[in-house]
């Protein structure tokens, strides 16, 4: 007997699209206000675990081709870049840099490396918590 889920798919689609725009919400507001790339992450691996809940692991792994042990590399990558550059230029680890640019469309926008550390961060987190649930998952 074949189920219909119409109802699951269509407000896992909603749900996980709110889910997904607040965590680049928080991701974003991270260096200013409380958020960052930590529960940016785990909001955003909420998400895709919630739409791997609803459809079948097949559809998901070909709609989202990822594969989360680079994703967990090139954050760790990303973020430990940012602390050794800084120290490249004589500060001190993990020192922060910005400042101000005109940017088209944008017009006047700090740019931080803030950002690219809570990057690295938000890439960890989401590699190590969907890998670790998906082995957990597909362990039989």
């Amino acid at each position: 007997m074949r189920v219909n889920n119409v109802m699951l798919y269509t407000i896992t689609r909603v749900v996980a699209f709110i889910i997904l725009s607040f965590s680049i919400y928080l991701f974003f507001a991270g260096h200013h206000n409380p958020g960052g790339g930590f529960i940016g992450g785990l909001m955003t691996a909420a998400a895709l675990l919630l739409l791997y809940l609803s459809f079948d692991l097949k559809t998901i792994k070909q709609i989202i081709p990822f594969n989360y042990t680079w994703m967990i590399a090139i954050g760790l990558l990303l973020s430990l870049g940012t602390g050794v550059t800084s120290m490249l230029l004589g500060y001190p680890f993990l020192t922060q840099f910005f400042d101000y640019f005109d940017l088209p469309f944008l017009g006047e926008t700090e740019l931080a490396t803030a950002v690219l550390f809570d990057m690295g961060i938000y890439l960890t987190v989401v590699g190590i918590t969907l890998l670790s649930i998906l082995t957990i998952g597909e362990d039989r």
